[in-house]
């Protein structure tokens, strides 16, 4: 189920990141008076009435010299209009209609994408609009005038941009056909991956990191059964810094993750998790998604009895918080284990959608806390009264309390534990939500 994707794009100090802050309801990206200074998170889920999409911020451009800017801007403008379904094109009043603006509305005219035209930092709309006529002149729309710093005319914008939203967002997704995205930083082997899957060369590889332009959807039948793998896009490589090449690619790691039932997190056997994976893998695990950790260029590797263990255990203190990730070790130079990708995929799909009746659930609670006694605090002990699951992709539970502050994580991952050695759940994330109940009410 495919959330809308809507991307800011705009000059440095249009107020990108302000408005991005205030629809996210909090401070994520830094925002200062400094052009350029937007780190940090860049993509958040948002609600607009009965509306959900991801919003992203694509920020993060640091001029030198007006052709740095306009060159930057054109990258930044490519990256949205490759991953968004909508555009928020953001200006601003107080600067005026400048030409690096019309420079890219011409880029993102000719995308064919629904753009939003914003103009920021109208403070009084009775002042200012005046000014905001000017931009009418860019010819992609009638211009909305906001404050973001303000919020004035937010919802006016959101309105907007929920027009554009495809009907019936998602379900045109619902198809039983198994999502499968294939993340991991540029050239660590993704494409190769999938063409050794496919038998053909249908996605371009060479050696130079990011030669993979979008995220391409590659439809592969295996025993009769179809697959859709989502390859996510390198980049194309400029003289850009190192800092924003991961900066989008992880734009684009989000957009696909959203959009799989499973990821498989590749990494590169000779270079071990590096920092950016594991920030990958971090999206993939915060949004519920089935994980297959993928050790790609294994035949690399000097190896003996032991090495796969050894290995597996780095991978596993690094990436302390997918204790349920499944880890396979494949080439996809040789070919070697990438068929048992399959039977692992169609594993972890098992066990996303797996649901376990709620009294076969509520027997595995009170044994567990017959075993071990919930942590009381101050005299007062956490009762535990009922357990019941309520959705799955992820498979999702809730807990009945009696005082959800004396349910400490720790004690919900000791129940969580239970529950995986009673039925697996191997490669999925489960949730758990705690709600109170008073005492009177059972």
């Amino acid at each position: 189920m495919s959330k809308p994707v809507v991307a800011i794009v705009g000059r440095p100090n249009v107020g990108k990141s302000t408005l991005f802050n205030v629809l996210a309801g909090e401070t994520i990206s830094i925002v200062k008076d400094t052009p350029g200074v937007t780190r940090d998170r860049i993509y958040a889920d948002v609600n607009w009435l009965d509306k959900e999409f991801t919003l992203i911020d694509t920020g993060g451009i640091e001029p030198d010299s007006r052709d740095i800017i306009l060159s930057q801007m054109r990258e930044q403008a490519q990256i949205a209009i490759d991953t968004a379904d909508v555009i928020i094109f953001i200006t601003d009043v107080k600067q005026g209609l400048v030409d690096s603006d019309s420079k890219v509305a011409d880029m993102l005219r000719r995308s064919g994408k629904p753009i939003v035209l914003v103009v920021n930092k109208v403070d009084s709309f009775n002042k200012m609009m005046p000014d905001v006529y000017e931009f009418y002149n860019l010819g992609i729309g009638d211009p909305v005038p906001i404050s973001a710093a303000s919020r004035l005319g937010i919802g006016d914008m959101l309105d907007a941009v929920a027009e554009h939203f495809p009907e019936g967002t998602g379900e045109e997704e619902e198809d039983d056909r198994p999502r499968i995205a294939i993340v991991g930083k540029p050239n660590v082997g993704k494409s190769s991956i999938v063409n050794k899957l496919l038998g053909e060369n249908r996605v371009i590889v060479s050696d130079i990191a990011g030669t993979t332009r979008d995220a391409i959807d590659t439809e592969i039948v295996h025993d009769g059964k179809e697959y859709i793998f989502i390859d996510t896009a390198g980049l194309r490589r400029k003289n850009k810094i190192k800092e924003e090449l991961e900066r989008y690619s992880i734009i684009r790691t989000v957009t696909a993750v959203e959009r799989a039932d499973v990821v498989l997190m590749v990494i590169d056997a000779t270079e071990g998790v590096t920092e950016q994976d594991a920030k990958i893998a971090g999206i993939a695990h915060e949004r519920g998604k089935g994980i297959i950790i993928v050790v790609n260029k294994w035949d690399a590797i000097e190896k003996n009895d032991k090495t796969t263990r050894e290995y597996e255990a780095k991978i596993r203190q690094v990436l302390s918080y997918l204790p349920y990730a499944e880890v396979m070790f494949v080439s996809a130079k040789t070919g070697q284990r990438l068929n048992k990708l399959y039977e692992m995929i169609d594993m972890v799909i098992e066990n996303q959608t797996l649901r376990v009746a709620t009294g076969v659930l509520n027997e595995i609670m009170t044994e567990a806390v017959a075993m071990q006694q919930p942590p009381s605090d101050k005299g007062k002990r956490l009762k535990l009264y009922y357990i019941t699951q309520v959705s799955v992709k992820p498979p999702t539970f809730v807990i009945f309390v009696n005082d959800k502050e004396l349910m400490h994580f720790s004690y919900t991952r000791y129940l969580e534990n239970k529950i995986r050695e009673a039925f697996g759940f191997r490669g999925t994330s489960l949730k758990f939500f705690i709600r109170e109940r008073k005492e009177k009410e059972q």
